[in-house]
């Protein structure tokens, strides 16, 4: 992996998740630097990972040759145009996980048509068990492209597109998604708490039946999804009645409807920002 050096303007959590999986898979933390606005987080920072820190956007730029904008995506134009001010931007990789912001607009508030390399990581990066996607568009090099493949894959999977608009596939996909698998384990925390189990008994019961399943559909690529189910799905019993009930009431469409909504959802930020 090249070691270039890289700042994170901002610190939040997917800063700290990401700079968590570099510098566990041997990156230098002295080729590490992080910026943010209030000092607390970057002392957690320095403190747990021996990285630089600094509180001006500008020195962390200066520092870098590949730049991570990890700001909100109503502060990023903010954000570039300091930058700008303050910084020779030039001869930079610029790698963005803002949701919303298209290269070109990206490269608007940069200034320049500077490389940009759009990534959609989700939560789980936070325990390196991530899903990214990536897009970059032909300005980018495939050295480039190679490194922030790199750097993603410390904290997690990696998928590129090859449209700039499957980055919000990736959003509905994967971006999103674990709020769904969220909402579907209190769903089922909740009736089993009706059937007269704890709280705490009840979450045990499916947290662990869900992390079971996933490591099954991990560990059997050759298995499609549809055979997985079938495997468990034991004719006339209680998991095909189960299984029945959610096609009566069209999980297929109730999961499609939900995927597109974040979609447009993504599409209408893109416009707005």
């Amino acid at each position: 992996m090249q070691h270039r050096k890289l700042a994170f303007i901002g610190a939040g959590n997917m800063t700290r998740s990401i700079i968590a999986g570099l510098v566990a898979s041997g990156y230098p933390a002295g080729h590490i630097m992080a910026s943010n606005r209030s000092r607390p987080k970057l002392d957690a920072l320095a403190a747990e990972y021996g990285i630089q820190v600094t509180q001006s956007n500008g020195d962390a730029c200066a520092f870098a040759d590949a730049v991570v904008l990890s700001v909100k995506p109503q502060m990023m134009e903010e954000v570039c145009a300091a930058l700008q001010q303050d910084t020779d931007l030039t001869g930079k990789l610029y790698i963005s996980i803002a949701a919303g912001l298209p290269v070109q607009r990206l490269q608007q508030m940069l200034g320049a048509e500077y490389p940009v390399v759009r990534v959609m990581p989700n939560t789980p990066s936070l325990l390196g068990l991530g899903m990214s996607g990536l897009y970059a568009d032909a300005s980018v090099s495939e050295s480039d492209r190679k490194y922030v493949d790199a750097v993603m894959a410390a904290v997690g999977k990696t998928l590129w597109v090859t449209e700039e608009s499957g980055i919000n596939g990736v959003i509905a996909a994967a971006g999103s998604s674990p709020a769904y698998f969220f909402l579907f384990l209190q769903a089922m925390q909740e009736e089993s708490m009706r059937m007269g189990f704890s709280e705490e008994d009840a979450r045990l019961l499916v947290q662990q039946a869900m992390l079971g399943a996933a490591q099954m559909v991990c560990e059997n690529p050759q298995l499609m999804l549809s055979e997985l189910r079938a495997q468990v799905t034991s004719k006339g019993g209680t998991t095909a009645a189960a299984i029945q009930s959610f096609m009566d009431d069209n999980i297929s469409g109730m999961v499609s409807k939900a995927m597109q909504a974040a979609v447009s959802r993504a599409e209408e930020m893109a416009n707005s920002l």
